[in-house]
C-alpha cells in the first residue's frame, strides 16, 4: 500500500508541476495580450526615439523569438531571479523577499483566528441545530461573508484604533511584539470573512454526517455523545480541510485591499503600487508566486486526504 500512495503523491505532485508551467505561460503571455507595443508601453507615454525602442527590445530581449524569451524567464524565475522592477530599476526578487514576511504574518494570523473561531463555531452551531445558538451564529455568519474586507478594515480602524486607542493606525511596529500588536487588528479585519466562510462549511460537513445512519446506529447502541462526535468529526474532515485549503487563495486576494487599507509594506501593497505604475515584471513576478503558493496549498490538501481518512487510502490502494 506504500508504494500505491507513493504513486498517488508522485501524480498529484506531477499534475501540480503542469499546471504551474500552463500557469506560468499564461502569466509570460500576459505581457504580449496588452494592446501596443511592448517596449513602448515599457517606456510609458514620452516621446522616444527608433534607437531607443531597439535599446529596450535588446534589453528585456523582446527581439527574441516568444517561446525563447518565456524559457529565460521561466529558468531565471526558478532559480529566483525575476528580472528588474521598471519602476525602481533594482532586482525584483529581494524587493519581494523583504515584504514577504509582513504579508506572511499577517495572513498567517488571520489563518490561525479564522480557524480557531470557525472551526469549534460551526461545530457548536450544527449540533444544536434550528435552536437560537445555530440561527445567531449562521446569521453572523452571512454578515461576515456578505461585509467587504476592506469596509471592515476600516470600520475597525475607525473604532478600534482611531475612536478607543486600543490598536495602533498604521505600520508594522519595532520588535516582535509591537510588530504582533500592529498586525492583530489587519489580520482579524481578514478573519472575519474567513471565519464566517469556515463556520459555514463546517456547519454543512457536521450536519451531513450527523445525518448519516452510522449515527443513529452509534446512538442507539448506547456510545457516548463525545464519542459519536470524535467519529462525525473524523469523517467530516475532508471537507474542512479542502475548505481550509482553499482559503489561501482568498487569503491573498484579501491581504492585498488589506495592507493598502492599513498602510502595510507587504507582497499586497506592492502589488498594488505595481498595477498603478504598469510594472508588469512585477505584476508577473508576483502572479507567478502566488499561483505557485495555491497550487502547493492544493497539493497538501490533496496529500492530507491520505492521513485523515483511511477510506481513501484503501480506494488508492485498489487502484
Amino acid at each position: 500500500m506504500s508504494t500505491t500512495v507513493l504513486a498517488f503523491a508522485l501524480r498529484r505532485t506531477g499534475a501540480t508541476l503542469l499546471l504551474l508551467l500552463a500557469l506560468s505561460l499564461l502569466v509570460f503571455g500576459l505581457l504580449y495580450l496588452a494592446p501596443g507595443d511592448i517596449a513602448r508601453n515599457l517606456l510609458g507615454t514620452r516621446n522616444v526615439t527608433p534607437e531607443a525602442l531597439a535599446q529596450v527590445r535588446a534589453l528585456h530581449h523582446l527581439d527574441e523569438p516568444f517561446l525563447q524569451q518565456y524559457w529565460r524567464w521561466l529558468s531565471r524565475a526558478a532559480a529566483g531571479d525575476f528580472g528588474t522592477s521598471i519602476r525602481t530599476g533594482g532586482p525584483i526578487g529581494p524587493t519581494m523577499l523583504d515584504r514577504t514576511g509582513v504579508t506572511a504574518a499577517t495572513a498567517g494570523l488571520a489563518f490561525l483566528l479564522s480557524v480557531l473561531s470557525g472551526v469549534p463555531a460551526g461545530i457548536a452551531s450544527a449540533m444544536r441545530r434550528g435552536r437560537w445558538p445555530d440561527r445567531f451564529l449562521v446569521g453572523l455568519s452571512v454578515v461576515g461573508v456578505s461585509a467587504p474586507g476592506f469596509a471592515v478594515g476600516l470600520l475597525a480602524l475607525y473604532v478600534f484604533a482611531l475612536g478607543l486607542g486600543w490598536f495602533p493606525l498604521y505600520g508594522t511596529g519595532t520588535g516582535f511584539l509591537d510588530g504582533l500588536w500592529h498586525l492583530v487588528l489587519p489580520a482579524a479585519a481578514l478573519a472575519l470573512g474567513l471565519g464566517a466562510f469556515v463556520v459555514k462549511l463546517t456547519r454543512a460537513a457536521v450536519i451531513r454526517e450527523l445525518d448519516q445512519d452510522y449515527v443513529t446506529f452509534a446512538r442507539g447502541r448506547g456510545l457516548s455523545e463525545r464519542t459519536v462526535l470524535r467519529v462525525v468529526l473524523r469523517n467530516a474532515a475532508i471537507p474542512i480541510v479542502t475548505s481550509l485549503g482553499l482559503m489561501v487563495a482568498y487569503l491573498f486576494g484579501g491581504t492585498v485591499l488589506i495592507e493598502v487599507t492599513f498602510a502595510l509594506p507587504g507582497l499586497g501593497s506592492l502589488m498594488e503600487e505595481s498595477v498603478l505604475f504598469k510594472d508588469i515584471p512585477v505584476v508577473q513576478a508576483l502572479t507567478l508566486v502566488v499561483a505557485a503558493v495555491v497550487s502547493a496549498a492544493a497539493l497538501l490538501v490533496d496529500l492530507s486526504y491520505l492521513l485523515i481518512d483511511p477510506r481513501v487510502r484503501a480506494r488508492t490502494a485498489r487502484r
